[in-house]
């Protein structure tokens, strides 16, 4: 055994040495061949290349440690970078490293594309007449249906070379490779049953390797057919949600529009963002394949069985398949408009909740418990009622469905295999078979069994598809529920983003947003406002409230305003009107660019504090990596807090970077001096405060707004507070007039102001001589109503133990 051992090792080497030899011959032969400058110039090639992939490579490795090590800086400080183009580049955190994710923006040509597509839809049926589709689209298989989906997808499929192009051809692959797998099953199975017939224990065998090997394969293919499916979901949500957020959240203030203006979709945004959404995708994602695998699948199918049972076979199987489907979609239910209603009593049931978590405090004040209760549980049967009357509709419908297409199909399946047997002329391959074995008996039942089973597993397979089909008729409405709420939320958008209005009905409204002719203009020095109507506007299509007929002022810099009046005259609106929250109806209105150096920022009434750290507060709305653009340290955030009164929180909460629900953990005052701490950090050149300092003592006041003016902050302060004047140049007093619609603007400390308090002293002094006469008559009133009055007319002393309360003269002072 050495002996051969070592005969063997030897060969190896001779044979191995004369292919060496072969090859380097001939490698020579063809060098010899080749000219001298071929040579040179396939060495100089050579070299070249490895320089430039060494370099390559060098720039490679020191580009993605300066990511590495960028990404590290970026996680710790939890923020990001602002790319040229607009996007920006997050680091995500995995394991030991960092992962490089670029959000692009959406481009705003894109939006103008989009438009046309949910603003100006085609007059098709289900679409109304083609000005408002969203609000008057009955969700259902229609066109309405296919134009909104098909709108959809050229959100979620921008072009073919996307990601998300990319994942369904994957899916698609799969799924042909899983139909593939399942014509090799059936036959398979026949072979297995044939061998276990014929008592062949070798071929059995040798059947259950194979068998064992492809169900590994296929269980593979199911599994990543599955994870593909939640892949597309998710790639189809993240389009689709990057969309509707840049969309949302912009410049043109179009979160406070959807809700306070157009009132299209009512206060349940948030429901339509997360949970409708959501349900869209994955039914878009599911819908791909529960009707294109089945479709590709009855089509093989069909077309294996038409070879093995023959025409007649074939035609009963599609006329079963067309009577099944004529007869469930004349028997199902709307599940669309149903899935469309329930999703809407959702949204109300949710927003009863949201509405409750904001205002915890006042309901708990109040002690109104057992009434938000009572609101909760009547939405909530108003839900249950509409879920369970749904339910009952299935289950009709289920039980129908249940015997058409698993009972009744499995019997027309069995007819359908027969026919090769009790009728070979019409039983295609199989009635072929069996007539060319009726002169011998030998195999004959084996070869039966072995195409029965071959047969059942293909009908089997085939009226899985079809009804998966069936099903997906469900699934469809369903669908489209889904797609009308969200089409729904994407063109409310799109027409609050372009101010697309129409007039209704030809009922023309004044100060609807259909009446909008005003001008707001960016980048001046100044605040100003030529001719303008203060207008509360009105829900899309109502008109708006007059507040002021028209407002005519402006303010430079240097020059602080007061706006002052009584309450419901409009003193915020003018700050909305500024803010560009509320339309311009008429005139024009210039101020500066947002906020930033030389720019305009605003203090509103409810201080908003925002999640993250206690940096984050004092920058809002800059992130880190702003504050550090604009050389801006925590020294500087120190000396903010101190000049705003609020130098103690660092160390009373722990650091800059601790969390917290800072609403809930600062007080009010506290609250609003942050607002001057943010005022005081962007410094800007003008400043509107409404009721900024409601909360905060009389000499923190004074110091906050001194501060502001040595900053060179020019500040218009909207607040009912006389004592504020002193901090002012001029004062816009709202609420003039007999009918309270006037103004008046005027510098204050002249003569005419002073004359005005004057008067109200005066005023004040009159009332004061008249306490004696009002005292006395509310002893009066206090001995009526002490009295008893008895039948016959008399009255009775009032019991001992009441006393009626005199006034002392000090109190009532």
């Amino acid at each position: 055994m050495a002996v051969q051992s070592t005969l063997r090792h030897t060969a190896a080497e001779d044979a191995l040495a004369a292919f060496v030899d072969k090859w380097t011959d001939l490698f020579k032969t063809r060098l010899r061949k080749t000219s001298r400058t071929t040579r040179i110039v396939a060495t100089i090639a050579l070299i070249t290349s490895i320089v430039l992939g060494g370099e390559g490579a060098r720039r490679w490795w020191k580009r993605k440690r300066h990511e590495r090590e960028q990404g590290h800086k970026l996680v710790r400080t939890n923020s990001w970078l602002h790319n040229k183009d607009g996007s920006r580049t997050i680091y995500v955190p995995y394991k030991d490293r960092t992962s490089k994710v670029v959000i692009n923006n959406t481009d705003p040509l894109t939006f103008e594309a989009h438009r046309r597509l949910f603003l100006n839809p085609p007059r098709v049926s289900g679409l109304g007449n083609g000005t408002v589709p969203s609000a008057q689209a009955k969700p259902g298989l229609n066109l309405a249906f296919l134009h909104q989906f098909l709108s959809l997808m050229s959100i979620m499929i921008p072009r073919w070379s996307s990601k998300e192009a990319g994942l369904l051809l994957s899916h698609a692959m799969f799924l042909m490779l899983r139909t593939y797998l399942s014509l090799v099953v059936a036959r398979l199975d026949g072979e297995l049953v044939r061998d276990l017939v014929a008592g062949n224990g070798k071929a059995l065998a040798l059947g259950l390797l194979k068998w064992c090997g492809l169900g590994g394969f296929a269980s593979y293919t199911n599994a990543m057919i599955k994870f593909l499916e939640s892949k597309v979901s998710i790639a189809f949500r993240t389009r689709l949600t990057r969309y509707i957020h840049d969309l949302y959240l912009n410049d043109n203030l179009n979160y406070y529009k959807l809700v306070n203006l157009d009132g299209g979709i009512g206060h349940s945004a948030d429901q339509f963002v997360t949970q409708d959404l959501t349900l869209f995708c994955a039914a878009a994602a599911s819908i791909y394949s529960s009707l294109g695998k089945p479709a590709v699948d009855i089509g093989v199918f069909s077309f294996q069985l038409y070879r093995s049972l023959g025409p007649l076979a074939v035609t009963g199987l599609f006329s079963t398949y067309f009577l099944t489907a004529s007869i469930l979609r004349r028997l199902s239910p709307p599940f669309g408009k149903l899935k469309a209603v329930e999703g809407r009593k959702e949204g109300d049931f949710r927003s009863l909740h949201a509405r409750l978590i904001a205002n915890a405090e006042e309901v708990a004040f109040y002690g109104g418990a057992d009434m938000e209760k009572t609101f909760l549980n009547k939405e909530f049967k108003s839900l249950k009622s509409w879920m369970e009357s749904i339910y009952m509709l299935k289950i009709r419908y289920n039980i129908l469905e249940d015997f058409i297409l698993k009972y009744s199909w499995s019997a027309y399946g069995y007819l359908f295999a027969s026919l090769p047997v009790f009728l070979p002329a019409w039983g295609g391959f199989g009635g072929v078979a069996e007539m060319a074995e009726l002169a011998e008996s030998s195999g004959r039942e084996r070869n039966r069994m072995k195409e029965f089973i071959t047969n059942k597993r293909l009908m089997l397979s085939c009226a899985d598809a079809g009804g998966r089909m069936m099903y997906s008729i469900k699934d469809l409405s369903e669908l489209a529920g889904h797609t009308s709420r969200v089409y729904t939320l994407i063109s409310t958008l799109h027409r609050v983003h372009a101010d697309a209005y129409k007039i209704r009905g030809g009922n023309y409204e004044l100060y609807s947003l259909s009446d909008v002719q005003g001008t707001i203009q960016k980048g001046f020095d100044g605040v100003r406002l030529e001719h303008v109507p203060v207008v509360a506007p009105g829900l899309w299509p109502q008109g708006g409230e007059e507040l002021l007929d028209s407002l005519s002022l402006i303010v430079r810099s240097g020059e602080h305003v007061l706006i002052s009046g009584p309450n419901g005259v409009g003193k915020s609106a003018i700050a909305r009107i500024l803010a560009g929250m509320w339309p311009v109806y008429r005139g024009l209105v210039s101020r500066p660019k947002d906020i930033g150096q030389d720019g305009i920022m605003f203090l509103p009434q409810r201080p908003y504090l925002s999640p993250g750290t206690l940096r984050d507060q004092v920058i809002y709305p800059d992130g880190h990596n702003d504050m550090i653009e604009k050389r801006k340290s925590e020294i500087d955030l120190r000396r903010v807090l101190d000049e705003s009164r609020l130098g103690y929180l660092p160390e009373r909460e722990g650091g800059w970077d601790t969390r917290k629900e800072w609403k809930d953990v600062l007080s009010g005052g506290e609250k609003q001096r942050m607002g001057f701490a943010r005022l005081l950090y962007h410094e800007p050149r003008y400043a509107i405060i409404d009721e900024g300092t409601s909360a905060v003592s009389s000499d923190v006041e004074g110091l906050l707004y001194e501060t502001c003016k040595e900053k060179g902050i020019t500040l218009i302060t909207i607040s009912t507070r006389a004592s504020l004047k002193k901090y002012h140049t001029y004062n816009l007093i709202l609420g003039e007039g007999e009918r309270g619609d006037e103004w008046e603007f005027e510098r204050i400390g002249t003569e005419k102001e002073k004359m005005h308090v004057e008067k109200e002293l005066q005023d004040l002094r009159e009332r004061l001589s008249r306490v004696d006469e009002w005292r006395e008559r509310r002893e009066e009133i206090e001995k009526e109503l002490a009295a008893v009055w008895t039948e016959d007319g008399g009255s009775l002393n009032a019991p001992s133990y009441i006393e009626v309360d005199q006034p002392t003269p000090s109190s009532e002072s």
